[in-house]
């Protein structure tokens, strides 16, 4: 089996990091299977929502192999261009949920934070160690970690390289909900589930607009003008959300 599996189920396609005894750290093959992932999602108008997971109760992922230098061979960024560390930044424009367990801690913690919905665990634990091990340089994590968490408790992940427990997480925002681990799949599908219930192409334009605009000052960001918006207004998508409230039914979305 790959220590990338990638599946579809309906409109839901898996993503799953599949290399438990190295605890999920990614190898420079498992980013070009990640990379072969992410532009088969981006392409597929049928996929809707994204689960990505891991396998093996222990670790979500620790981040980058190591094990034959820190030196990696390619600028492709951590994740099959997810992270953008180390590389050139690759987008999953569909909506991702991460089903995160064990330990997720340096670029694993990155690759999480890239989701738009964490589900977690309550064995999980979120941690950045670069300082701790002396190990610092192209580091993406610490700036969303920045970002998604409130500015004292992302510089305590930072600077003392501490882990906090999901619990913890999910008071700090950083996770949506915190499930036994034996319900960690169930919940991810489920939380799809709510993603694929929206209209497909309302949700990746609105995924596009939050994100285009997220690192610009609030009045730039309402004097822009969002193609995939512009162009949802003309799909059958609109008009059908307008039909179903007419008739007083739920909408089928066809993702057109």
């Amino acid at each position: 089996m790959a220590d990338v599996d990638f599946r579809i189920d309906g409109q839901v396609a898996h993503v799953r990091l599949n290399r438990p005894q190295g605890l999920n750290a990614i190898t420079q093959e498992m980013d070009d299977l990640l990379l072969d992932a992410w532009n088969e999602i981006n392409a597929n108008p049928e996929l809707w929502a994204v689960v990505l997971s891991a396998e093996g109760e222990k670790s979500f992922c620790i981040g980058a192999d190591v094990s034959g230098g820190a030196e990696r061979k390619t600028r492709m960024a951590l994740g099959g261009g997810l992270t953008g560390i180390g590389g050139p930044l690759v987008t999953c424009r569909k909506p991702m949920v991460a089903a995160v367990q064990g330990f997720c801690v340096g670029g694993g913690f990155e690759l999480a934070m890239c989701a738009d919905i964490i589900v977690a665990a309550d064995t999980a634990q979120f941690g950045l160690p670069e300082t701790k091990v002396g190990i610092i340089g192209e580091c993406g994590v610490v700036h969303r970690a920045i970002r998604q968490l409130p500015y004292h408790i992302a510089m305590q992940l930072i600077l003392t390289g501490e882990r906090i427990k999901a619990d913890e997480a999910r008071h700090y925002g950083l996770v949506n909900e915190v499930v036994p681990y034996a319900d960690l799949a169930d919940a991810a599908l489920r939380w799809a589930a709510k993603l694929n219930a929206a209209s497909p192409l309302a949700v990746q334009a609105a995924k596009a607009a939050a994100l285009g605009r997220l690192g610009h000052p609030l009045e730039v960001a309402l004097m822009t003008r969002f193609e995939p918006i512009e162009d949802y207004a003309a799909t059958l998508d609109k008009k059908e959300g307008e039909q179903a409230a007419s008739e007083r039914r739920k909408p089928v979305w066809t993702g057109r």
